[in-house]
């Protein structure tokens, strides 16, 4: 039996994350529509959540650390963890 965190988002919550994750800069919506196309009928509550906090940083902050411009403990400590470090990995992997 799969734990919560490992459960499959609903519909809705995926809408609202695909939501959140509209971005100024195109490069980030670039990234993170592949993302969405790759992943997204598959995406654990978990991955969402970490989804999430990375959608609390700054445009210029996340393209920086998903082109390894910077490391994660670098803009956000908080954000240096597993979860957050996986999802990291699944938007930087190409089609």
């Amino acid at each position: 039996m799969m734990s919560a965190n490992e459960t499959r988002i609903d519909e809705r919550a995926l809408s609202k994350l695909k939501w959140r994750c509209r971005r100024g800069l195109l490069e980030n919506d670039l990234f993170i529509e592949r993302f969405f196309r790759r992943f997204g009928d598959s995406l654990s509550v978990r991955h969402a959540d970490a989804l999430g906090a990375l959608m609390d940083l700054s445009d210029n902050d996340l393209l920086d650390v998903h082109l390894a411009r910077k490391t994660l403990a670098q803009v956000d400590t908080q954000l240096d963890r597993e979860d957050v470090h996986e999802v990291l990995n699944m938007l930087r992997e190409p089609l």
